[in-house]
């Protein structure tokens, strides 16, 4: 590691505590001629990471254990005794997380700890062994594959940030760089994956001459995680709502809050296969604060073929003070996917019947 990294009265190296931030640079290998990170093969080197380690977590006896965290000095000797004695040719062990070790102030420093004590028993790449998360397809795992945070994109990629002006900037930031010579390298693929999902979301007009539609990406500006979301929908500084398979009213302490700041919508659209909390909502505060907004929930949902997306347009019977007829126009995209069927969510006004949907 690098001379400058070091850990003192409980915080690294780089904490500014005006700001309350860490600069991470100090945080990295020293590397050689080739760029490569420096090994000590011997372990033996001060500054060498399982030394590091080692005076790290010295502290951490089985009595401060105890201590610190309530576990019986016996049990936890056992524990370790058990999974050290998976660190042999013809034995391994996985963990198996989920909630239980994630939601909590310390949730990643959880994970990490389990990924670090398989990386010291040599049980990663076992058949068995590893790290493996247990996550339902229809929340964390769905909201991850489709990109659904604010800075994600599809794909376990990244959005652009404002910082990142052109295409090589973007690339360069998330493209991970081996640090051995024989290093696997997996996310190195990165452009090749970013390329693709552009084609995916332009077809024919994503080429190389244009970057493949970089600049047609929103660029974030800060990272806007969904408290901070409804703050803003309460100051007014956010009037539409796009929420899908998420309940807010059901999921956040004070129900009451998060009503209030829905109502203040001008419009809000719930994809969901259920009725939902919030998707009625808007029942309990339409006659006071919502006579000339719009609110839709999902009812039903369609499976069509792709070929039969040309046009579809959706009539929805205005309720709630809703003005005219509403329309959802979906146009046929330039490229299909794999998928034999697409899924087409049709959205329709609270409480109203089955939406008309008429060829275009």
């Amino acid at each position: 590691m690098r001379d400058d990294f070091a850990f003192e009265d409980g915080l690294f190296s780089g904490y500014d505590a005006e700001k309350r931030q860490y600069d991470k640079s100090s945080w990295n290998y020293q590397f050689d001629e080739n760029g490569y990170a420096k090994r000590d093969e011997t372990l033996t080197h001060p500054r060498c990471v399982w030394n590091l380690l080692k005076e790290h977590v010295s502290r951490y006896t089985p009595d401060v254990v105890e201590n610190i965290c309530g576990t019986p000095k016996a049990d936890f000797l056992k524990v370790c005794e058990v999974l050290a004695s998976t660190s042999a040719p013809d034995r391994t062990t996985t963990f198996l997380y989920a909630l239980g070790w994630t939601q909590h102030t310390v949730g990643a420093q959880n994970i990490r700890t389990m990924a670090m004590i398989q990386l010291l028993l040599g049980n990663m790449g076992m058949a068995g062994g590893g790290v493996n998360a247990l996550r339902g397809h229809s929340n964390i795992q769905g909201l991850t594959d489709l990109g659904l945070l604010s800075t994600s994109l599809p794909g376990y990629l990244t959005l652009p940030s404002e910082k990142q002006v052109d295409l090589q900037s973007y690339l360069e930031a998330n493209t991970p760089k081996a640090t051995l010579a024989d290093q696997v390298n997996y996310w190195s693929n990165y452009p090749k994956f970013f390329v693709s999902l552009m084609k995916s979301f332009y077809g024919d007009a994503a080429q190389k001459e244009n970057n493949w539609g970089y600049d047609w990406l929103p660029k974030w500006d800060q990272t806007y995680d969904v408290i901070k979301y409804f703050n803003m929908m309460d100051e007014g500084k956010v009037t539409g709502y796009f929420c899908q398979g998420f309940n807010p009213v059901a999921s956040f302490p004070d129900k009451n809050k998060v009503v209030s700041c829905l109502s203040k919508l001008k419009y809000m659209v719930v994809i969901d296969p259920l009725v939902t909390e919030t998707s009625t909502s808007g029942r309990t505060t339409a006659s006071r604060t919502m006579s000339i907004r719009r609110l839709f929930r999902l009812r039903y949902s369609v499976c069509l073929r792709p070929a039969l997306l040309k046009k579809m347009v959706l009539s929805l019977t205005p309720v709630a003070g809703c003005s005219g007829t509403g329309k959802v126009r979906m146009r046929r995209a330039k490229r299909v996917t794999t998928a034999k069927f697409w899924r087409v969510s049709t959205i329709i006004c609270a409480s109203c019947t089955r939406p008309k949907v008429v060829k275009a």
